[in-house]
């Protein structure tokens, strides 16, 4: 039977793999594949920019030698904190999600496109280039899912893995 220390370590891990494969996807579509993300799908990647160093920081302290007391407090609370963080971003993707899918209206302010331009005289070819995203319409979907629906699933699964993590350190007696 496998130490709960060593299996919060592996989960942990296993997280952080898996945030950064999704955060660095979404990236990639945007960058290399020309999906333009709308005010939304940006705040969808704070759960990444936040949640990432806090497992990053909760991975390193259990490998710390710190008062055992202090340690086990320490790295749950940052697991419990970066499971709440990707349950709001699950939350985030289902609500972009179910706007897309018409079951509620989406954010009234939310489009995005490029940033605007340095120079006057190219203001109105900026305007002509200029694509507006919508916060409501799916940009690519894969197996019914849009890229909101696949963050919510994403993120879900982070919090999943971010509790048991907890649940396992707490066990942990060596920790």
């Amino acid at each position: 039977m496998s130490d709960p220390a060593t299996t919060a370590r592996h989960l942990v891990l296993l997280l952080l793999a898996g945030g950064l494969a999704s955060i660095l996807t979404a990236w990639g579509f945007q960058t290399i594949g020309g999906y333009v993300p709308c005010k939304l799908c940006l705040e969808q990647r704070i759960p990444y920019y936040v949640g990432l160093p806090l497992a990053l920081l909760a991975l390193v302290l259990m490998l710390r030698p710190l008062p055992a007391a202090a340690r086990r407090l320490a790295v749950t609370g940052l697991l419990v904190a970066v499971a709440a963080i990707f349950a709001w971003g699950a939350g985030l993707g289902a609500y972009q999600a179910g706007a897309e899918w018409g079951f509620w209206t989406g954010p009234m302010d939310c489009g995005g496109g490029g940033g605007m331009t340095d120079s006057a005289a190219n203001m109105l070819n900026a305007l002509r280039s200029t694509r507006v995203v919508s916060c409501t319409e799916a940009s690519w979907r894969m197996l019914g899912l849009s890229f909101a629906g696949w963050n919510a699933v994403i993120s879900a699964g982070i919090a999943v893995l971010a509790l048991a993590a907890a649940w396992a350190w707490r066990r942990g007696r060596t920790a």
